[in-house]
């Protein structure tokens, strides 16, 4: 089984990207042939400072490791270093309806939340599939809200292979030169509110970062937003952002006498962040100190990512070879 997925380095990685798809990357690495790419090209929509891509970029490779992604079970790379992804991009777009681009719900929500809309933010679902297609992924282990970019990318593959391919059926995803990808979708974590109780997203500014200073980390949880309810009254935890947030750190034991305090009452949110805080240091305490081991070794991280992109290059020129043939480019 060949999982792919990556993780835009837009900003910094948040429990939202963890919970959402990096900790299936690590869980997954141990279950087949895990390929995860830093999605540098994605992020060039909404990051156009060189120094600051490279920064980030670098950040998500040493967050990737330091959460437990083994470069010897897993491939780790930067999408830009494969140039087949984008070749194969264009080739995609010529035979991508416009309608489908059109629906996509990321490209409306972002230009609804003041994103100026450019052709690579519409085109994004394109270039998506090209980096899952050109790996003949198997699985895609991805938040909810990505859920509908592999159905674009699966419906990408079937014109594709509809086109170019006289023997594909799909009905069955047989005889086409690229792959049907399925989603692996955690449903109950797949989507992290943030700190102001929307989807916590970097494109918002409402993350709590997983790397972090101790100080930041701690005053960004006890920003969280919760309505004035007094400390004596119960309170609703199906509707509090603070328990929606622990559900995703405490035990079913833990969470169960929680959800207790809110509603005896007696225990005002403050009391419940700082249980926040203490839970996010029992989950991340130890990835963040080899964080701060591995950037004193960053020649390893290189390497790490020099490797890997040979690796994908590798199977990536192998698709590629068949994608020109039938396409008469070679």
């Amino acid at each position: 089984m060949r999982i792919l997925s990556g993780v835009q380095p837009s900003g910094k990685l948040h429990i939202g990207n963890y919970f959402g798809a990096i900790r299936q990357f690590v869980e997954l690495q141990h279950k087949g042939s895990g390929l995860y790419f830093i999605a540098d090209l994605h992020a060039l929509t909404t990051i156009r400072d060189p120094d600051k891509m490279r920064s980030l970029s670098r950040d998500v490779a040493l967050d990737f490791l330091a959460l437990g992604l083994d470069p010897d079970k897993a491939t780790l790379f930067k999408q830009s270093d494969v140039p087949e992804v984008s070749e194969l991009s264009w080739i995609l777009s010529t035979v991508t309806p416009m309608g489908l681009l059109e629906r996509a719900h990321s490209y409306k929500d972002k230009v609804a939340h003041g994103i100026s809309p450019d052709h690579g933010l519409f085109a994004y679902p394109v270039l998506m599939a090209a980096d899952i297609l050109i790996y003949r992924s198997d699985v895609v282990p991805v938040g909810k809200d990505q859920k509908q970019h592999l159905e674009i990318t699966r419906d990408i593959a079937v014109k594709f292979n509809q086109t170019y391919c006289k023997g594909f059926d799909p009905a069955t995803g047989k005889g086409g030169v690229l792959t049907l990808p399925d989603p692996m979708i955690m449903e109950d974590s797949a989507v992290v509110p943030g700190v102001d109780g929307q989807k916590m997203s970097k494109s918002y500014g409402n993350t709590i970062d997983l790397f972090a200073p101790d100080k930041e980390t701690q005053k960004k949880i006890m920003s969280v937003k919760t309505d004035s309810t007094p400390v004596e009254a119960p309170k609703d935890p199906d509707k509090c952002n603070v328990f929606a947030l622990l559900k995703h750190f405490a035990s079913p034991q833990e969470l169960a006498a929680i959800r207790e305090q809110y509603v005896k009452g007696g225990v005002g949110y403050g009391e419940f962040k700082k249980k926040l805080v203490e839970f996010f240091m029992r989950q991340f305490g130890e990835a963040r100190k080899k964080r701060l081991e591995l950037e004193k070794n960053t020649d390893y991280v290189d390497d790490v990512l020099r490797k890997g992109a040979e690796r994908a290059r590798k199977i990536a020129s192998e698709v590629m070879d068949d994608v020109r043939r039938v396409t008469g480019l070679r």
